[in-house]
């Protein structure tokens, strides 16, 4: 048995399970926890200057290298509150993330105090569970099951509030179990009926899809989605945000679904008569909750490991409770039994073709000739210019929406947005928590100059931990989606809507990072290049027209007529 202070016992709970780095803000609430991170050598911490920004980049951390990422927020009150929109961001993208947060002194509560606020209640809504550690001895209990919940499926965010009496008080703690003890995790099979049943579905099929989502990506199980889609030789498509599920190379790979995808998975998905849905929701980002985007006729096998997913949105005719690569291992074993029919490898040659000719014809049309920088042709200069290897990181915004489909994801765990949350401001962020998880790929940030704006103070961030991010910032100077809402369904009637920044590459220089401003495509394309190899973080101030605004979600407007 060792005495230890809370603050160690809690950092002592984080070397057990092998945290790696803690994002987070010094604060005076904390203090015991600090002072034990600075003799823990395995833990790196990253010093933030936002605790929003830092739940950021642990959420694109964790995701991409499967581990849990880790904030600290030292300040009880504002330095909690600050990370509300952090963790209802990784709420709704099931990111695996322990917030540790500094808390009012036991004693002090509901007196009205210097800081106070009830964050148990605060947290609750948006995290899989919170808790307020009642005594010192019950830290590392507490700490093992925040990240035994957070892991836990369907993986998401925790909170764990940590008193100030409760760090600085004493007890005395044996050695701290290994996550095996406490957090047992396996694979999840299919009954072998319902193994039989779908794979019967899938081979009697004239015209199968089968659609993949985060279950396969976060797992990094695109071998197996593959392994599965040959065996009954039908497409693959994936939901949206989840485009690097499978190799953009690989020729049964549709790319996304969906209102916010191609034109040929869309039309897969609403031409299917089975569907088998692998390791996704069939969620809003995939359907708008609509026939418009998928089969109403379709018979779907729906496997998710989260059973309330199953048949939530759209009735199936098959629901399998189970992990996604797991199943999709024992329906490629089933599909051996079974005979292909000519009919459904006529769907899949005619779909290969037309893959073909629309990624053609997507090169051969974007406008790489205007003077003023549009959409596609940046978009073909960064398919062009950007490493096979590269990770994106998107923030949400008109712009970032369009290119999760339009850049080419030729390694799993290459694309990284807000997912369902719609974030402005999180893609640069999670980038530098993405290139902490791999060190040896570019890793590239893509935003608008509003969402830029918001979080550049992370370039102190980024360049006092050698951090080397490309950000690119498409500069059009307007919060675009609603400008263009404002301009197609209000007759133009703009407010709000035009904003202006400093010149980011300048700034990016000022922060002792390498800026660089492109008004036109060759200009970008060198730009990249240079700053993939300037060994510093970068920013590329991107100018791009103003005027080439795009609507999305036309159907949240249609009692406007428009």
């Amino acid at each position: 048995m060792t005495q230890l202070s809370g603050g160690q016992a809690a950092v002592e709970a984080l070397k057990a399970e092998d945290t790696k780095f803690v994002f987070g803000l010094i604060g005076s609430a904390t203090m015991e926890m600090f002072d034990a991170l600075y003799d823990a050598k395995e833990i790196n911490f990253i010093g933030v200057h936002d605790e929003r920004t830092g739940t950021h980049m642990a959420d694109g951390y964790a995701r991409a290298s499967g581990e849990t990422g880790v904030v600290l927020a030292g300040q009880n009150g504002p330095g909690t509150t600050n990370l509300v929109t952090g963790l209802a961001q990784a709420k709704a993208a099931y990111t695996p993330i322990v917030s540790i947060g500094g808390a009012l002194a036991s004693g002090h509560v509901y007196r009205d105090a210097f800081q106070e606020v009830d964050q148990q209640a605060l947290f609750t809504p948006i995290t899989k569970k919170t808790w307020t550690a009642p005594s010192t001895d019950r830290v590392p209990e507490l700490v093992q099951e925040a990240f035994r919940v957070a892991n836990a499926p369907r993986k998401g965010p925790v909170q764990l509030n940590l008193p100030r009496d409760v760090l600085s008080g004493q007890a005395e703690f044996g050695d701290m179990p290994k996550p095996e003890a406490y957090r047992p995790v396996g694979p999840t099979a299919a009954p072998e009926a319902s193994v039989a049943q779908a794979a019967k579905m899938l081979a009697g099929a004239a015209r199968p899809v089968i659609m993949v989502g985060g279950g396969i990506k976060n797992t990094g199980t695109a071998d197996r989605a593959i392994a599965l889609a040959e065996a009954f030789n039908a497409p693959l498509v994936s939901s949206p945000g989840h485009g690097d599920a499978i190799p953009f190379g690989h020729p049964l790979n549709a790319g996304q679904m969906g209102p916010r995808g191609n034109e040929v998975a869309s039309r897969l998905m609403t031409e299917a008569d089975v569907i088998l849905a692998l390791g996704t929701r069939i969620g809003f980002n995939a359907t708008f909750y609509s026939y418009d985007n998928i089969n109403r006729d379709a018979a779907i096998i729906h496997v998710e490991q989260e059973p309330t997913a199953i048949g939530r949105y759209f009735p199936v005719e098959l629901g399998i409770w189970g992990d996604a690569p797991t199943v999709a291992d024992q329906l490629r074993a089933e599909a051996e039994k079974l005979s292909r029919r000519a009919e459904a490898e006529a769907w899949t040659e005619s779909y290969k073709a037309e893959r073909q000719a629309f990624l053609a014809t997507r090169d051969a049309e974007a406008d790489v000739a205007n003077s003023i920088i549009q959409p596609s042709g940046l978009f073909k200069t960064l398919r062009d210019t950007c490493p096979k290897d590269s990770a994106f990181t998107m923030d949400a915004g008109t712009l970032c929406l369009q290119a999760t489909d339009k850049l080419n994801y030729w390694h799993p765990k290459s694309l990284f947005t807000p997912l369902d949350f719609g974030l402005v401001g999180f893609s640069f962020a999670a980038g530098l928590g993405v290139k902490l998880a791999c060190p040896d790929r570019p890793v590239i940030s893509l935003m608008g100059d509003g969402g830029f704006g918001m979080t550049t103070s992370e370039l102190s961030t980024a360049v006092d931990y050698g951090i080397n991010t490309v950000t690119v910032v498409m500069n059009n100077g307007c919060w675009g989606a609603e400008k263009a809402y404002q301009r197609d369904f209000f007759n133009g009637r703009y407010i709000g809507a035009d904003i202006s920044s400093p010149p980011f590459d300048k700034l990016a220089e000022l922060y002792g990072a390498k800026g660089y401003r492109a008004e036109t495509l060759a200009q970008t394309a060198e730009a990249i290049e240079a700053a993939l190899s300037c060994g510093k973080p970068a920013v590329i101030d991107v100018m791009v027209d103003p005027a080439a605004l795009y609507s999305f979600r036309r159907d949240s407007f249609k009692h406007r007529g428009g």
